[in-house]
């Protein structure tokens, strides 16, 4: 219908006095099949996540996470652990065909051809059917990744050293220490400070220094026999240097 000059209509714009409601469409026919997006499928998965979410905040508030001390770069006998779910990778880097020499098999090699077989798996199983038992490659590796993870999750549970990783994060008291002084770099030169800190706090190789309680010929006996993990015969410097570091040692307290 052409009306003035150039103007032209097409269709019909009208708003229908009934309006259809925004209904989901019904799905009844194809039972287990598909469901609509709104509001059951985004139901499901807020439920889902909320269970897990409140699961987390239970453990938080049941097991807090431990307060450590403040990292020491120059302690050597620092044992690490990364979190709970790094541990599988953290255990296969012990293993000798991962590890050392070969550590880029296993920090990048093995880790990415897993990833990669992920992001194939919609181009290498793409059949219809998704039950399980249906789908022999797509379950047999998720069952392989899911039994590798668990396995090399507790190797490295049981492997590690508790005791001494809940003793080298301890919080301990430090004395303040005057590096510019003779006897610390005594202390320094002689290697002490790559088991006991550039703070003498001590950490995972050796104990704290401070606070002892131990006497200068205590001392002494412990630098030339040494005792418990520590070996004898650590100390290379003079008697005159172990007499002043031993003198040093013992006069420390905690502030």
């Amino acid at each position: 219908m052409h009306r003035g000059k150039g103007m032209k209509f097409v269709g019909d714009s009208r708003v229908p006095a009934e309006r259809m409601p925004n209904i989901p469409k019904d799905y009844s026919e194809y039972p287990g099949k598909t469901e609509a997006f709104w509001p059951n499928f985004l139901l499901k998965e807020w439920l889902v996540g909320a269970v897990f979410l409140i699961g987390y905040l239970c453990l938080t508030v049941a097991h807090p996470s431990p307060l450590e001390r403040v990292a020491d770069p120059t302690d050597t006998g620092y044992i690490p652990l990364p979190d709970w779910y790094f541990l599988f990778l953290y255990q296969l880097l012990k293993y000798t065909y991962a590890s050392g020499p070969y550590n880029v098999i296993g920090a990048f090699i093995i880790p990415g051809l897993a990833f990669g077989g992920l992001l194939l798996a919609p181009f290498i199983d793409r059949g219809p059917e998704r039950r399980p038992m249906k789908r022999p490659f797509a379950t047999g590796f998720m069952l392989l990744a899911l039994a590798a993870t668990v396995f090399l999750t507790w190797e490295s549970v049981v492997n590690h050293d508790w005791e001494a990783a809940k003793a080298q994060g301890k919080i301990v008291a430090e004395a303040e220490i005057d590096q510019t002084t003779e006897e610390y770099k005594i202390y320094q030169e002689n290697g002490c400070i790559n088991c006991h800190g550039d703070t003498l706090a001590g950490g995972a190789a050796g104990p704290t220094l401070v606070g002892t309680g131990l006497k200068p010929d205590e001392i002494k006996k412990i630098a030339k026999e040494g005792r418990g993990a520590m070996p004898p015969d650590q100390f290379k410097g003079s008697d005159e240097e172990l007499d002043k570091l031993a003198e040093y040692l013992s006069t420390l307290e905690a502030k």
